[in-house]
């Protein structure tokens, strides 16, 4: 999926786990088949995942990100009343693979790819839930980092110029750029910012009987646009649970455009860049596009 992108074979793996954890030696490890694209995940035993970096990096900057994350996980771990993985250890570069690695709960649940929920009010009123709680920890005095989402609209200007150029034999673009040009005007409002998980989309949440049942990768939970966790309106539900997910969270219409307006600056980035490499995801981003046009018909 990237130019640069490490390879993660089981034998590596398996060698790994024996040599910088041997109490696990004795538990099956199996490859998790997935449409991540930070991560290879590999289960060990019935509890546990092993995730390992699939880009490149320096390996002092990868241990950094790793312990971030494991902190984010521990901020929301317990935090709602629905399942979140729990860090567990922290591995080490070796056996031909150059990255420091983690290892975390395993939850269980279908992954929302593969079980969709989006046409469940059920499913809707969980995620209300679940932004809410995660909307109540308190942020301690943290502002937005200024990367990535969840900042101001018009700093992604580049990143939405890169990808309405390379997505010309793809998607509309005349109207595609129409709608940005509305999108990125849209004032912050005066609401505070809050804790976010920061990327609720399908892969990252598991479903069971149509109700949400856990939420992976919370390693980028912080402070950002309260609005932004509003993305799962578009990328995982229909015109009435979406709907019903707005009325639970008691959304104005600037809250709620903002939402819309991440989730197209994501929804664009993900159907040129991994149209060949991730079909899933990029067919995820195509999904997540036509909502949010058959929300906006002025454009």
């Amino acid at each position: 999926m990237h130019d640069d992108e490490v390879s993660v074979p089981f034998e590596t793996v398996r060698a790994l786990v024996d040599a910088q954890f041997p109490r696990w030696r004795g538990l099956p490890v199996e490859r998790v088949a997935s449409e991540g694209t930070v991560n290879a995940i590999f289960r060990i035993g019935d509890r546990l995942t092993a995730r390992f970096p699939l880009q490149r990096q320096e390996a002092a900057a990868a241990r950094q990100w790793l312990e971030c994350e494991a902190e984010a996980a521990r901020e929301l771990f317990g935090r709602t009343r629905f399942p979140t993985p729990e860090p567990v250890a922290l591995g080490e570069p070796g056996a031909g693979y150059p990255l420091p690695w983690s290892v975390q709960t395993w939850v269980p649940g279908a992954v929302a790819t593969d079980r969709y929920p989006g046409r469940s009010v059920g499913f809707a009123h969980d995620l209300a839930e679940f932004i809410n709680d995660v909307r109540a920890i308190d942020t301690r005095g943290r502002t937005f980092g200024g990367q990535g989402r969840g900042g101001e609209l018009q700093a992604h200007d580049p990143w939405m110029q890169t990808c309405l150029e390379r997505s010309g034999m793809l998607l509309d673009v005349p109207r595609l750029r129409r709608l940005w040009i509305v999108m990125r005007q849209l004032p912050r409002g005066e609401y505070a910012d809050t804790m976010n998980h920061g990327d609720l989309i399908p892969g990252n949440v598991l479903v069971a009987g149509s109700r949400l049942a856990g939420v992976l990768d919370v390693g980028g939970l912080g402070v950002a646009d309260r609005a932004l966790d509003l993305v799962s309106a578009w990328h995982l539900l229909e015109r009435g649970p979406r709907q019903v997910l707005r009325e639970e969270l008691g959304c104005d219409d600037l809250e709620w455009e903002r939402g819309k307006a991440w989730a197209f600056v994501q929804a664009m980035g993900l159907v040129w860049y991994y149209e060949h490499s991730n079909p899933v995801m990029s067919r995820m981003g195509r999904r997540t596009l036509g909502r949010v046009m058959a929300d906006s018909p002025s454009a």
